[in-house]
């Protein structure tokens, strides 16, 4: 089966979707983070597909052929949440079961935490609870690991560094880790192609400027995220950005069925470095 693209209408924009399985299935709505796009699902996408259910990834606002908005507070975390309830919508559907990876794990624990409702379960990659994040930003480990946003708060700035000699340094971020190559270069290069369109790496830089600037945005809401879904976070014990601390953190913010798995040796590119288990996690969750 191969993914069909459409676009659809959600929270006053348009996204666009990779979209595969049958139209009755248990809808899996996949985001993704931070350089990348629907793609890093692909081989996720099919295996909830051959599996039954309706899996969908979109470009999240910002990325691909999705809508950019230009201004920093349209990227707030409550229009990010929102936008993941409009999909749903659009898909004719009151729940979901809801996947995220870096910034789209981020974006699905806060809906999660809002929308009990409309959540069948969430499956994190990486990034573990908001308010197990804030506890492990207070850690030097943590610190160390998340230097790197300092730069990417940096309007202008940050844009010209990761642009600079052919976007070298934007590349350089889809090999950090312990399995450099697991991404393939053709990923990469479709990646960084639409990166490198007008507007679309500030987009992305956006998630950052509007919800991690001290004492605002979601570290500030972060102690009221609750989540009753079942829930299941995957953590690559080598991931260069995201350390133990808050993914070991996470339990003490669970209310519900929650399981951490770790992944030994996997980095931070989980769909890419172990496309198997998380697959399975996720058809795993989907199939109860």
């Amino acid at each position: 089966m191969t993914a069909s693209q459409h676009m659809v209408q959600a929270n006053g924009l348009r996204f666009r979707t990779m979209v595969d399985g049958p139209a009755q299935g248990e809808l899996a709505i996949l985001l993704h983070g931070f350089p990348e796009g629907a793609e890093s699902w692909s081989k996720q996408v099919e295996a909830l597909a051959q599996a039954g259910a309706l899996a969908v990834a979109p470009d999240l606002r910002g990325y691909g052929l999705s809508d950019a908005p230009g201004a920093v507070e349209d990227y707030a975390i409550a229009n990010l949440v929102e936008d993941v309830v409009g999909m749903i919508k659009a898909f004719g559907r009151d729940s979901a079961h809801v996947a995220g990876h870096d910034w789209g794990a981020i974006v699905a624990w806060f809906f999660a935490g809002r929308h009990p409702e409309m959540t069948e379960s969430l499956t994190v990659l990486s990034v573990g609870h908001p308010a197990a994040m804030v506890a492990a930003a207070r850690d030097d480990d943590q610190k160390a690991r998340s230097q790197y946003v300092g730069l990417f708060l940096m309007e202008g700035k940050a844009e010209a560094v990761l642009a600079d000699d052919d976007y070298r340094r934007l590349r350089a971020m889809y090999s950090i880790g312990p399995n450099p190559d697991a991404m393939p270069r053709a990923m990469v290069e479709h990646f960084v192609r639409s990166m490198s369109r007008p507007g679309r790496l500030t987009a992305g830089l956006n998630y950052y400027r509007a919800n991690l600037v001290p004492g605002t945005g979601w570290s500030a809401l972060a102690r009221d995220v609750k989540v009753r879904a079942p829930t299941v976070l995957l953590w690559g014990d080598q991931d260069p950005a995201l350390g133990r601390l808050q993914a070991e953190g996470t339990a003490r913010q669970m209310i519900g069925d929650y399981r951490l798995e770790v992944l030994e040796g996997a980095g931070h590119w989980l769909q890419f470095e172990r496309p198997d288990e998380v697959s399975r996690s996720l058809v795993q969750v989907v199939n109860k």
